[in-house]
């Protein structure tokens, strides 16, 4: 029989006040001021000493790193990004993207703190400085693509990378490291990826066990998006197909049994990954559909469903999105 169509769709500044004298009574006046030579010996009044290395109140950027020095803090500072951008990129979807996001974001604002406390080498001390800033706004940068993901607008670690990648925040920090020229100042430790749109042919199944039964689907996307349609019987992939937007495609073949089926709709489908990249969105159709096969003496009845992942005038069951960790990938 054929179902009813359903519906889915603190700086602190310290001032000194100089001690003034005046006549019992009289009062003090003027504005504070601060006074004294910083290091002068008590009492002397001669020429302020030079502070030492490691004497008490001394920043340890006071003093310049050797190159040497300076070469060992980047590469420390450094390699923890490296090594969060190259997780990024093989970071296949949402389940993990949000927190290796929030990795290589405190990755880099490890480096800052760390080099920004450093007094560089007089000769790269312009170029340090630059430096550090590009790295302020990589992870500005990166925080951005935090919300993006929260968003579910990039879904991928690839994409994340392309698209910093086009907005030049890759090429920024990297033109700074290279300012650095002979220390290891390059954070970006893969090639990003263009921005890419990827798609798969309508009715092309991604994954299927063998579909030996009588029993079909019609899948309708009326949609402005593709969508990827996955069937779930007893707990366990059964059917994912590709339905391309404003298009159809009827699955043959379906065993008898209990159907929960979920979709994802987006752009640009990464095949490895067996997700959208961008503007991803995950659903589940509000009840589950049953197969069935009967037969009797001179018949063989079976189901025959038709569902539609856009909304319809008189469709009965409504969609309900789901968390992404939830959807069966």
């Amino acid at each position: 029989m054929t179902a009813p169509r359903i519906l889915s769709c603190a700086v602190v500044t310290l001032v000194a006040l100089t001690a003034c004298t005046s006549a019992p009574g009289d009062p003090v006046v003027g504005p504070p001021t601060a006074g004294g030579v910083v290091g002068a010996g008590e009492g002397s009044g001669g020429p302020a000493s030079s502070p030492e290395p490691g004497d008490p109140g001394v920043s340890p950027g006071a003093v310049a790193l050797t190159a040497d020095e300076y070469r060992t803090e980047l590469q420390e500072a450094r390699d923890p990004i490296r090594d969060a951008v190259k997780r990024l990129a093989g970071t296949g979807g949402l389940k993990t993207l949000g927190k290796q996001l929030d990795r290589t974001t405190t990755a880099v604002d490890g480096a800052v703190t760390r080099l920004g406390a450093l007094s560089p080498p007089a000769e790269v001390k312009a170029q340090h400085d630059g430096y550090v800033a590009a790295l302020r706004d990589l992870s500005a940068s990166f925080g951005g693509a935090r919300q993006d993901a929260a968003s579910q607008q990039l879904c991928t670690g690839p994409a994340v990378l392309a698209n910093m990648g086009k907005e030049g925040s890759l090429s920024a920090v990297e033109r700074a490291a290279g300012a650095l020229s002979g220390y290891p100042a390059s954070v970006i430790s893969v090639k990003a990826p263009k921005e890419r749109d990827r798609r798969l042919s309508n009715g092309s199944f991604v994954a299927s066990e063998s579909r030996s039964g009588r029993g079909s689907l019609e899948l309708r996307n009326g949609t402005a998006q593709d969508a990827v349609v996955i069937l779930v019987r007893g707990g366990r992939k059964a059917v994912s197909v590709y339905v391309r937007k404003k298009s159809k495609f009827k699955i043959q073949g379906v065993r008898d049994g209990n159907y929960k089926i979920y979709y994802t709709f987006g752009e640009d489908w990464d095949s490895k990954a067996r997700t959208f990249t961008r503007s991803c969105d995950f659903q589940q159709f509000g009840k589950s559909v049953r197969f069935t096969t009967t037969r009797t003496a001179t018949h063989i009845r079976w189901s025959v469903w038709t569902i539609t992942l856009h909304s319809v005038v008189g469709g009965n069951v409504k969609p309900k999105k789901i968390n992404p960790n939830d959807f069966p990938g």
